[in-house]
């Protein structure tokens, strides 16, 4: 009797061959005859024979997985759209190439080394997709001691010899920026990132920038974990001083949105007393009231365009940096011209 999963075995006693045959036949290598290749392809279509994921990594010593390791406190990965994005667009180029994400959250840098250490100790992954680049980036080093393949989110600020995805989020910045203090701005505040990341760090340079270009004072630029709580203390705080913002430009859309409610608890209309944009552009931006003006960075792009070039990279190409479409503002119902009074 067969099996419920049809084997190799099946398949040559159905088609009258050896396993070794049809070992060959189905990976495609030479020896076969077109006439039995086409039976034996024929015989596991019929049979409903699929590769065996553990068979296939034994032979080829491969895990037919990528990994992607998150160091960040769980709730702002939970509240935050930008990685099940990502992650989507993983799992578009991972699917079709019969390959699977092993996702590790940890809450800090220490447990983020470790779970890489132990990837690449229980063989679970053949490569990785660095995201949130620190400053001198440790795990440029390690990736390299490791043996392990990557590619990284964004260009690091140290030398690396991997490849990286990036999107310019500078021009997505300037882009709130412009349309701001085009509607007649002038005291604009920024609620960022950690300034040890690398895109926190830029994002915040390229406001004061801007700001500097338009003859304005960024002397509101803050810095946040990136959380929406931590997003909303320092709205709250903002909108306390004597000369509160007339717009503010958030590093990411929950904190937009928290920014945004705590503003009209506290009696400010948007967009009449505040102007809001977010970052990321994510659809809950959509069905915010008012709609949230917002950077579209296309993160699920990003995520499959990382993906490919891992894949690529571990296949053993040569793949050089991959710069995505920049960046750009979608304005929606939350910016418009400061008060008149």
């Amino acid at each position: 009797m067969m099996s419920e999963r049809p084997t190799i075995a099946d398949v040559a006693r159905v088609a009258g061959v050896s396993k070794g045959l049809v070992s060959f036949a189905l990976n495609d290598k030479p020896g076969v005859s077109v006439e039995t290749r086409q039976r034996i392809l024929s015989v596991a279509s019929e049979l409903g024979w699929k590769p065996s994921m553990r068979a296939r990594s034994l032979s080829s010593r491969r895990a037919y997985a990528v990994g992607l390791v998150i160091a960040r406190d769980p709730g702002i990965i939970a509240a935050d759209p930008f990685f099940p994005a990502l992650i989507a667009g993983i799992e578009i180029a991972l699917a079709p190439a019969g390959q699977v994400l092993v996702l590790s959250m940890v809450a800090d840098e220490e447990a983020e080394i470790a779970s890489y250490r132990q990837l690449v100790e229980n063989d679970r992954v053949d490569g990785v997709i660095l995201t949130d680049l620190r400053t001198n980036d440790a795990r440029i080093a390690l990736a390299v001691e490791l043996g392990l393949s990557a590619v990284t989110l964004g260009h690091p600020d140290i030398p690396s010899p991997f490849p990286a995805v990036t999107v310019d989020d500078a021009a997505g910045i300037r882009a709130a920026v412009a349309h701001l203090v085009a509607l007649g701005h002038t005291r604009i505040a920024h609620v960022g990132g950690p300034s040890r990341m690398l895109h926190g760090s830029r994002r915040r340079n390229s406001f004061l920038a801007a700001l500097a270009e338009a003859g304005l004072s960024g002397e509101l630029a803050i810095e946040t974990d990136f959380s929406s709580a931590d997003g909303a203390r320092v709205t709250a705080d903002l909108l306390a001083l004597a000369e509160p913002p007339t717009a503010i430009v958030y590093s990411n859309d929950p904190m937009a949105i928290a920014g945004m409610s705590v503003a009209q608890r506290a009696g400010f209309s948007i967009p009449q007393d505040l102007s809001v944009t977010g970052f990321d552009g994510s659809d809950l931006g959509n069905f915010t009231n008012p709609s949230l003006t917002s950077v579209s960075t296309q993160v699920q792009e990003w995520g499959r365009a990382a993906t490919d070039a891992l894949l690529r990279v571990i296949a053993g190409e040569d793949v050089v940096d991959v710069e995505l479409a920049p960046a750009q503002l979608v304005p929606r119902e939350s910016s418009a011209g400061p008060p008149r009074t």
